[in-house]
């Protein structure tokens, strides 16, 4: 009995707790000098960092469990980067463990704030006339005794915008690139003379990437203007050849605004900094207050540097619930800025004389490329991760897994107000490397490795340079991105793989799974929700929710967006259980072993509602960037291409059906009419069927209409279901020459549903399916879809019935229209027959 007596005791007497891990904590309020305790904090996370090391360095018994290192509450702001080298790692027992003091939201800013705005009572030379009354002026800070440059502004956390010729998200056009002066032809810009405009820009749209070209002279002359650049980026923007400066009378010539002057200071939410005067003007918007607003400049371009070495790497150290904030990036102000791809801005570029490289035979462009600054960067680095934590507010890339990780996390974390890329990963190509060559290193340590990238949300990034990502992914191996959810992007969700190359290299066992990627491709355009390069061994694209494709208004090639995209070289993919809107994809130059099943709309839904961040994260989604509702959605709808031979020469159909047939385009699709062919249906590329057709028939005529800019369909219609199986007639006729008439035409056109609700009832009654109106330059193409076995004859006359009003709309259309070429005199709609 006395046994089991003292068992009993024993059982309920408490246990000695387990050591806990070391504290260290870190206050705005606290000191340097103290001892880091939660009642004497220190001042700064670079002296927590260094009690730990000191610990570390003497085997003290402190951190046998771990070092953990509190941020209480409060704005953080850094002179220098924190640095984290191999000598703070912790082990896979004791880790330090970077956090935020419970129920704070501690933040390390790159920011200095701008105080002392008052409004401007003094003349400025070059302000806008518009802009008297409205314009309030600060001193530009200076940081180490100097001004402080910067291409940011952040007024009570909603980013300003640099002061720009034109308002958002307008653009004009330019008139003419040459290459061989390294000359831009623009319209002359209406503020006056601008030859003296120190710092004035040039962003240029150009296919997948945007420009930064800092302008050297203008010289306008008469309506136009001439404009030369500084270099090293005129050199570049002139001799690479992709992508390039945008020439195209079907879907106009390159985008582009002048930014960074004063003459074009005159809309609400607008700054300008004047480098000479040292003075920031700004224009508040309507809800700010600039005797009371936070306004914050950004001074450093990476606030944190994680890195290591091959031998040495950082490992086990963590970041959790900090928010990294206020970062700028000044290369596009110093050098310029001439992408290639995802942000990757290129140091050297040219077309080859005589094309071909012993990886690539056809290769005709060499380049090479550097890397943008990031809030946060981490080389060399095992067992390290950030949870829980915010990037906002930041210039160039939120986060940067660069070189040589292995087993590293990032997860539940906001990527939000970026101006590049949330979250990059991988090398690319190093500066010293041509990027189509392999990169295959010797030493495999330098090969990012199993990096898990999951539940994060990213939204509204890439809102600078439009040609970065939501995540970009370069040369990884065994890497998985699963469960976040990517939104307002202006170009791609996911980027996988570097190199156009189906040569074996070092990628390979990568997954890009259950994600949600929706309102994406918002100014550019070659874009796809997930995008992938070269070949990767085992790699997976899966049961991903993709949907929403902005319709890009400046698009070079307005139909050239997909929702799945594999790129050159692209091999060894299973791409399967992805659900779409539709199977608008695009498998380009790939190479062998790809496997695609069951992807599209016929996905189950359950894959949609798994897809995206998981319910531990979902708090995340509070912070998510509503949909632009100035943007509209993009929906596959069918193209026309139309091959116009020269009168009485005959094409070779069979030829034309076996090129629609590659182009996977059904051959009831095709219709003549005398020398001219048309093609009307969905088609995945239709840049690659048009350069196919110019290419079997060199001496005909291809014109893509890409400007659908009238569309009916029967969800205007009361009454009377849409049938499965429809006919297509389609007719072409001119618009006049009348400039005043062709807008007034259009204009009928984008108001009929609201003026002339008469005429869509007349469609609805004559069981029109659908109506669509397309154009190029003068030329208009009209499809109307009826019930499958039903006359267009015998249903047109039901759209006048009782319906006088459909008859003053078809008169009043008379006075713009005529007939095209060939056409008898009075035709004006001819009737394409179905081959």
């Amino acid at each position: 009995m006395r046994r089991l007596a003292a068992l009993f005791i024993l059982l309920f007497l408490p246990w000695p707790s387990r050591a806990q891990p070391a504290e260290i904590w870190v206050s705005p309020d606290g000191s340097d000098q103290n001892a880091g305790t939660i009642e004497k904090p220190v001042l700064s996370l670079q002296m927590a960092l260094r009690k730990v090391r000191e610990w570390r360095r003497l085997s003290d018994p402190v951190v046998a469990n771990g070092a953990h290192i509190y941020l209480k509450n409060g704005v953080y702001t850094l002179n220098e980067p924190v640095f984290i080298r191999p000598k703070d790692s912790g082990t896979s027992t004791s880790s330090t463990v970077v956090e935020a003091a419970p129920n704070a939201h501690p933040v390390l800013s790159g920011g200095v704030p701008v105080t002392g705005w008052q409004k401007l009572k003094t003349s400025v030379p070059g302000l806008p006339k518009e802009a008297n009354g409205k314009v309030w002026v600060a001193d530009a800070p200076q940081v180490g005794g100097r001004l402080a440059e910067f291409r940011q502004l952040w007024v009570n956390g909603e980013k300003a915008i640099r002061a720009r010729d034109t308002p958002y998200p307008l653009m004009n056009r330019i008139l003419s690139w040459n290459k061989t002066e390294q000359t831009c032809w623009i319209p002359a810009p209406p503020f006056g003379d601008l030859s003296k405009a120190a710092g004035l820009e040039m962003l240029i749209h150009q296919w997948w990437a945007i420009a930064n070209l800092r302008i050297k002279q203008i010289d306008v002359q008469g309506d136009s203007a001439k404009l030369w650049f500084h270099q090293p980026e005129s050199r570049i923007q002139s001799e690479h050849p992709w992508p390039a400066p945008w020439l195209s009378k079907e879907t106009g010539n390159s985008a582009f605004y002048l930014t960074n002057a004063i003459q074009f200071l005159n809309q609400p939410g607008e700054w300008f900094l004047d480098t000479k005067g040292e003075k920031i003007y700004y224009i508040p918007r309507p809800n700010e207050n600039l005797s009371t607003a936070t306004v914050v400049a950004p001074s450093l371009e990476t606030l944190l540097r994680i890195a290591g070495t091959a031998d040495h790497p950082v490992s086990n150290v963590l970041f959790k619930g900090i928010s990294f904030q206020h970062t700028g990036w000044l290369r596009p102000s110093q050098q310029g800025n001439v992408p290639h791809q995802a942000g990757l801005y290129m140091l050297d570029a040219y077309k080859l004389k005589i094309p071909g490289t012993p990886d690539k035979k056809t290769l005709e462009n060499q380049a090479w490329v550097g890397r943008p600054a990031a809030a946060v960067e981490v080389s060399f680095a095992n067992q390290t991760g950030f949870e829980n934590c915010r990037f906002e507010h930041l210039a160039a890339t939120g986060l940067d897994y660069h070189k040589g990780g292995r087993d590293n996390v990032i997860r539940g974390n906001l990527f939000k107000d970026i101006g590049g890329t949330g979250i990059l990963a991988g090398v690319f190509a190093d500066e010293a490397t041509e990027i189509h060559l392999p990169y295959n290193p010797t030493d495999e340590r330098e090969i990012c490795t199993n990096l898990l990238i999951t539940n994060n949300l990213i939204t509204n990034v890439t809102n600078e340079d439009w040609g970065c990502v939501g995540i970009g992914a370069g040369y990884v191996r065994g890497s998985t991105i699963e469960h976040n959810e990517i939104s307002e992007v202006s170009y791609s969700g996911i980027s996988l793989g570097w190199g156009w190359t189906r040569t074996i290299n070092a990628m390979r066992n990568n997954r890009v799974v259950a994600n949600k990627i929706h309102h994406f491709a918002k100014h550019l355009y070659d874009a796809a929700a997930v995008y992938t390069l070269s070949a990767q061994p085992g790699s997976m694209i899966a049961e991903n929710y993709i949907d929403s494709v902005y319709k890009a208004p400046y698009a070079h090639l307005p139909t050239h967006w997909f929702y799945l995209y594999t790129d050159e070289g692209s091999s060894y993919f299973t791409i399967k259980g992805n659900w779409t809107p539709s199977e608008k994809f695009l498998q380009n130059a790939n190479g062998p072993n790809n496997v695609w099943e069951h992807n599209g709309p016929q996905v189950a839904d359950s894959i949609r509602t798994q897809a995206g961040i998981q319910k531990p994260y979902q708090y995340l989604l509070a912070d998510k960037l509503q949909p632009d509702p100035n943007w509209s959605i993009n929906k596959e709808n069918p193209v026309i291409v139309e091959l116009i031979t020269s009168p009485n020469q005959p094409i070779d159909l069979q030829r034309l059906k076996e090129i629609m047939t590659r182009a996977k385009v059904r051959p009831e699709a095709l219709y003549q009419w005398e020398n001219r062919y048309v093609i009307f249906d969905k088609v995945q590329d239709v840049s690659v069927l048009s350069g196919r057709l110019r290419s079997a028939f060199p001496t005909a005529m291809v014109k893509t209409y890409y400007d659908l800019f009238y569309e009916f369909n029967r969800n205007r219609c009361a009454s009377g279901p849409t049938t499965d199986e429809w006919d297509h007639t389609i007719l072409t006729a001119n618009l006049v020459a009348d400039e005043t008439l062709q807008k007034e035409y259009l204009a009928d056109h984008a108001t009929q549903f609201e003026k002339w609700p008469e005429v869509s009832n007349g469609f609805c009654n004559a069981r029109f399916q659908q109506l669509l109106l397309f154009r190029n330059g003068r030329q208009l193409m009209l499809v109307i879809s009826i019930p499958k076995g039903e006359s267009l004859d015998k249903l047109n006359p039901k759209t006048t019935e009782n319906n006088p009003r459909v008859d003053a709309w078809n008169a009043r259309m008379k006075k713009y229209q005529e007939g095209i070429p060939g056409t008898k005199p009075g035709e004006v709609w001819v009737n394409f027959q179905q081959k």
